[in-house]
């Protein structure tokens, strides 16, 4: 049972706990990025090498672009005792998973300052900028050596929560441990154009789509972009296809506050939000709810998309106000 509050782990504490136990079950996030499938790939094949037992779990399909480390043994399910989460701040982010291991989450690993304390004992480093730091450096302290795989999918996971290295959130220690990762036989430029640089052609409709379905408020210091399932109906896109969708609003000129509401089903959308100073996108979704990152965070929110994006613009426009960087009427 898990205790009303998280015990809080150290470096230490964790690669004890990690040495101890054995039988492990590694859950990522629904929705998959490359930082929670890198964290919990790197994470097994670490344990495997000592001669643990483990496999991971994910509640939705795994995108056929992270196959170079998600290889199928490391997915197939086997009797397990302890369970590891990592990336995952809020116990609802495990989608589907919610119903068998809510609350029976043993332990966290984590980067997010925004992570509810869901786990028994949670190891948080809220100055990495990838969960995959975290466990790159608790691979370190428990002396399990990395492979040319795990070092693959550790640079997966820090190069696509940093942006291929141009968000505010990479720091010296990020460009040193990929530099450490560099000298491992990790194709990282296969890496960069699978993770940025490769689209369908269906993606690329689909952004056409979503382009114009393009608002400003603001004074066009907000942009809201929506994905509707109609969108993905006609251009044959699925979830998968949607990652990296939010990043366009932040590429507009003027724009400090760039939201895409994803639609999950006739009544829930997803909301992605990406900020620059002054605001900050985990406090705006605290308030809605959900929370994340300084610069990007995320909620899911309930009702019509109308109503969905007047919640979402009454609290990025209470955030404007309080940081005197805008208006806080709708324009």
């Amino acid at each position: 049972m898990k205790a009303e509050r998280p015990v809080s782990f150290t470096m230490k504490q964790t690669v004890h706990f990690l040495k101890k136990h054995d039988n492990f079950c590694i859950l990522t996030h629904s929705s998959p990025d490359g930082d929670t499938l890198g964290s919990a790939a790197a994470l097994a094949y670490g344990l495997r090498s000592i001669g643990k037992h483990c496999f991971v779990r994910c509640g939705d399909e795994i995108p056929a672009k992270f196959s170079y480390f998600m290889r199928e043994d490391l997915l197939t399910p086997m009797p397990y005792e302890t369970v590891v989460a990592v990336d995952v701040a809020d116990e609802r982010l495990l989608g589907s998973l919610m119903v068998g291991f809510a609350g029976k989450v043993d332990l966290c690993i984590d980067h997010h300052v925004s992570n509810t304390g869901y786990a028994e004992k949670l190891y948080l480093d809220a100055g990495a900028a990838a969960t995959c730091e975290c466990i790159f450096e608790l691979l370190g302290a428990a002396h399990i050596p990395l492979n040319d795989t795990i070092a693959a999918a550790l640079y997966t996971g820090i190069s696509t929560d940093t942006g291929c290295f141009k968000y505010s959130n990479v720091t010296a220690r990020t460009h040193r441990i990929a530099a450490e990762l560099y000298g491992y036989d990790i194709h990282a430029a296969d890496i960069c154009k699978a993770m940025f640089d490769t689209k369908s052609k269906g993606r690329l409709e689909l952004e056409r789509m979503v382009l114009d379905s393009a608002r400003f408020y603001f004074d066009e210091k907000c942009m809201v972009l929506t994905v509707t399932t109609d969108m993905l109906e006609k251009t044959g896109c699925c979830e998968n296809d949607l990652e990296g969708v939010a990043v366009l609003s932040r590429c507009v000129e003027g724009v400090i506050a760039g939201v895409s509401l994803k639609q999950k089903d006739e009544n829930t959308f997803r909301v992605s939000l990406r900020t620059y100073d002054p605001l900050d996108a985990s406090a705006i979704c605290r308030r809605l709810g959900g929370g994340g990152h300084r610069a990007a965070a995320g909620c899911t929110l309930t009702g019509s998309v109308g109503d969905v994006t007047a919640q979402v613009l009454e609290a990025i426009g209470e955030a404007l106000e309080e940081s005197h960087a805008g208006t806080s009427a709708h324009q």
